[in-house]
């Protein structure tokens, strides 16, 4: 069983919807824990607010998922912006959703899963 606070990461591929100041703009994760997921930015303007809503579906899963986070690191990637987001709001029922979907992405031989740099 993941505990809470871990660094357990699974890769992920999916496209969300990133609520900066209330409009939504597209964003795609690449990783995800139970206490937050790393974005990249494809069309959001420049903002300085480090609050965001995100709203998102687990690969498999029909279920909408809805938390508040706050970005808590920033960086460029190859193509995009990206940034790290520490989930500071989310139903419990949502976050034992993302703590199986880590235990059934991540092989069994592989183990704990450190956060991407």
């Amino acid at each position: 069983m993941i505990e809470r606070g871990a660094a357990h990461r699974a890769r992920v591929d999916i496209y969300l919807n990133n609520y900066v100041e209330g409009v939504p703009y597209m964003a795609r994760a690449w990783d995800i824990g139970p206490g937050g997921l790393s974005l990249a930015h494809l069309i959001e303007p420049k903002h300085s607010d480090q609050r965001v809503g995100l709203q998102f579906q687990l690969p498999g899963s029909t279920e909408l998922i809805y938390v508040e986070g706050e970005v808590v690191r920033r960086w460029s990637g190859k193509n995009c912006e990206r940034s790290g987001v520490k989930f500071t709001l989310i139903a419990e029922r949502h976050r034992k959703l993302i703590i199986k979907y880590i235990e059934e992405t991540l092989p069994r031989t592989e183990g704990p899963r450190a956060a991407a740099p």
